[in-house]
């Protein structure tokens, strides 16, 4: 059986720790590498400690350029920054990376775009298959309902999520405006206070909601005279983003330099 070994940037995180945990138990799947801050506190510690499996020999460290030759594919749920001094080493050293982190300002995206001209590149804000299969069916309906619906998106996160709206949302209403030749950036409208007049009925709307400990909701509404259509999905675990995560590095090891989405790893 062909194996991917894996480096895991981001490793004492929420999401670390379950790509750790899920890794552990696919055997197509080798964890050889876990990185984090240099100054996490749990440095040189086994990283399935983290998740109470026995001990793997794999110690969390600081280092992944002291690292290259043990994997072939990083993962990454990290932070902008972390990302890119990650990506600064895969491109030396041609490694592919799976990056799942999200709020990138725009001259991040670039370099990120640049770097795929050297190594394979599968990045999504959202590797969860369910969320990907929501994807195509918002193109479809897109499509279907057209004009005479307005559309607004909604979004729940945990409290300590820093970004928004999230990087899922803004994927959901990009993939609409696309199917409805909109440009997102020109229709997008983030929340609304006072008196805001009369909803442009091309307007792509978002509203952000945080508290507790909520995974991830996403609701996409198209609201039409009469009745509304709405498609959403409930994460109740991250071990579902893990899982798409993992296939997708599985499905990257060997791949050509490029731009690859979820939707590519799934022949969506």
């Amino acid at each position: 059986m062909t194996t991917t070994r894996i480096a895991i940037l981001g490793a004492s995180g929420r999401m670390g720790r379950t790509l750790i945990q899920t890794a552990l138990a696919l055997p197509v799947i080798d964890l050889t590498t876990a990185i984090d801050r240099w100054d996490s506190p749990e440095l040189g510690e086994d990283v399935a400690s983290f998740v109470g499996r026995p001990a793997s020999g794999v110690a969390l460290a600081h280092d992944l350029s002291a690292a290259t030759a043990s994997f072939d594919v990083v993962v990454d749920f990290s932070s902008p920054e972390a990302t890119l001094a990650a990506l600064e080493v895969c491109q030396k050293h041609r490694k592919g990376m799976v990056i799942g982190t999200t709020g990138f300002a725009p001259t991040q995206k670039k370099e990120i775009e640049s770097a795929t001209q050297v190594i394979p590149i599968c990045q999504s804000a959202n590797f969860s298959v369910g969320v990907n299969v929501v994807l195509k069916l918002l193109e479809q309906a897109a499509h279907a309902l057209g004009d005479a619906y307005d559309v607004e998106i909604v979004e729940t996160h945990h409290r300590n999520k820093t970004d928004a709206p999230s990087g899922t949302a803004l994927l959901l209403g990009e993939t609409v405006a696309q199917a409805m030749n909109r440009d997102l950036k020109a229709v997008a409208v983030y929340g609304r206070e006072g008196q805001t007049g009369v909803r442009d009925q091309r307007t792509i709307g978002f509203s952000t909601l945080r508290g507790g400990d909520v995974v991830g909701d996403h609701a996409v509404l198209f609201l039409g005279e009469g009745e509304r259509v709405e498609i959403a999905h409930k994460a109740t675990s991250r071990s579902n983003f893990a899982l798409g995560a993992l296939r997708a590095a599985a499905w990257l090891k060997g791949k050509a330099p490029g731009l690859y989405s979820m939707q590519d790893v799934l022949e969506l």
